[in-house]
């Protein structure tokens, strides 16, 4: 089946073919003629299976044949993030360039001022993520009475960030005579609950089993020891035929630190996180997509919607939280029919979370050795929380190790200071002269006068010149 199969305008076929697509993935050939029809849909995909176009495509043909730049927004796409709510964008303007269809796009961490502007004009596609397009909303920026076509994208997503009660508002403000689609890669009950209130009579299309990982993605878990992680990682990006890689982490400090450690090692490497502006954030993805970089650290903000065509491999430095982040990481490689290989440096104390991911995806992950040792067996259990924290805990008199002690070998060594000159070359100190030996016993102190308020000069003493009360950081007692 080809896309003019499809039901597509030849001027859409025209954009596609340019775009260097001849074939639609399932979910594409099974959405596509049902959201051309008007029907609701509820789309269950994994990530990288083509879903964006699955409602991007029908969605231009749609708008080109009604009325276009209406004042107020003719359709919105719900995103959870930034970046996939930016690509979305990228998709349309690569698809509709044959149609006049104005576009808008709500998103944090840029000026507000801009996105009033193409709102005033009128737009035919609203773009936004529900905290910013709230807020328009609440300003009273933005009316949602004439939008007739409503996308929810990466429903599961938005469960996990807290958007759904947003969601569910938003949804109230449009017209009840509408036609919605989600999109999810899970059907947790919140999301079920969510498209029963919402959709009508949905047409379910489901083209893999919720959760499941893309099977030309080749799967392995490094046991490793903990103070060797970067080691390990360092050892499996130099033997890997690696082109393009993506290196998650649980915390934007370990991004930080990590990217630095990398860029020490010689490596090509940047880092994206969420306490990044979102201007600097796109240009981190461009110098990555222009193959600047060929690594990319990131956190969890970056694991959904980034579709960057290429990236053979994916890390995850640090085992993910949720299982369902598993599966949305290691979706950044094999994507398109394309071949992918996907590394999780596992501690004894993530046994917990691969048991859980594994239990999830309904497969067994292969392990491997950790390259250069510093194996760990991370089925291994754990010692007790306490035991552990009272054995990592420094004695008293002895400063803590730093994690970054284990990355002492990528750091150039310091050049060795000159030796100080010899003892017996320094100068030598004159002797003071013995104290003739006390001929009186010596006098016992007297108890000082009791001070009479504690704001006042004691009389014993010189006046320092402070009347005031005393300070609260001297205001203390010892012992409780």
């Amino acid at each position: 089946m080809s896309f003019a199969d499809l039901g597509l305008s030849d001027e859409l076929l025209r954009a596609v073919e340019a775009a260097g697509y001849s074939e639609p993935t399932p979910i594409q050939r099974q959405a596509i003629p049902s959201v051309l029809m008007g029907k609701d849909l509820i789309g269950i995909a994994q990530t990288g299976t083509g879903k964006t176009a699955a409602f991007v495509l029908p969605m231009i043909d749609i708008l080109g044949e009604g009325r276009t730049r209406a004042l107020m927004p003719r359709s919105l796409i719900l995103e959870p993030t930034r970046e996939l709510a930016a690509q979305v964008a990228e998709n349309f303007e690569k698809y509709g360039v044959h149609h006049k269809l104005s576009m808008a796009l709500l998103i944090g961490g840029v000026q507000m001022g801009d996105q009033v502007k193409a709102l005033e004009k009128g737009v035919d596609v609203l773009i936004a993520t529900p905290g910013r397009l709230m807020d328009l909303f609440g300003r009273g920026k933005i009316l949602l009475t004439g939008c007739s076509l409503l996308v929810i994208d990466e429903a599961d997503r938005m469960l996990d960030m807290g958007f759904i009660p947003d969601i569910e508002e938003i949804c109230t403000k449009l017209p009840k005579n509408r036609q919605t689609l989600l999109f999810s890669a899970t059907m947790p009950p919140v999301i079920k609950k969510l498209a029963d209130k919402f959709l009508n009579d949905p047409k379910r299309v489901e083209v893999a089993r919720p959760a499941t990982t893309n099977t030309n993605i080749r799967q392995f878990v490094v046991p490793v020891a903990a103070a060797k992680k970067r080691e390990a990682l360092r050892e499996l990006l130099r033997a890997e035929d690696l082109h393009t890689a993506i290196i998650f982490c649980n915390r934007k400090t370990t991004v930080r630190e990590l990217n630095k450690s990398l860029q020490r090692s010689g490596f090509a490497s940047s880092e994206i996180h969420g306490d990044m502006e979102q201007p600097a954030r796109l240009a981190e993805l461009d110098r990555f997509k222009k193959g600047d970089v060929n690594i990319l650290v990131a956190s969890d903000v970056a694991a959904r919607g980034l579709d960057i065509k290429g990236v053979s491999h994916v890390f995850n430095f640090d085992a993910p939280w949720h299982p369902d982040d598993y599966v949305h990481r290691i979706g950044r490689t094999g994507r398109a029919g394309a071949t992918g290989t996907a590394y999780t440096l596992v501690t004894p104390d993530d046994a917990e979370n691969i048991a859980e991911i594994e239990k999830l995806t309904g497969q067994k992950i292969e392990r491997i050795a950790a390259p250069g040792g510093g194996s760990a067996d991370a089925g291994e259990e754990a010692p007790p929380r306490r035991e552990r924290a009272r054995a990592e805990k420094p004695r008293r008199g002895e400063k803590p190790e730093r994690a970054e002690q284990a990355d002492k070998a990528e750091r150039p060594e310091r050049t060795a200071k000159p030796e100080r000159a010899e003892r017996d070359e320094r100068p030598q100190r004159e002797p003071r002269e013995a104290r003739p030996p006390r001929s009186e016993p010596r006098q016992e102190r007297q108890p000082r006068p009791e001070r009479q308020r504690r704001h006042e000069p004691a009389d014993d003493g010189p006046d320092d010149g402070w009347n005031g009360p005393m300070p609260d950081f001297l205001n203390f007692s010892i012992g409780g």
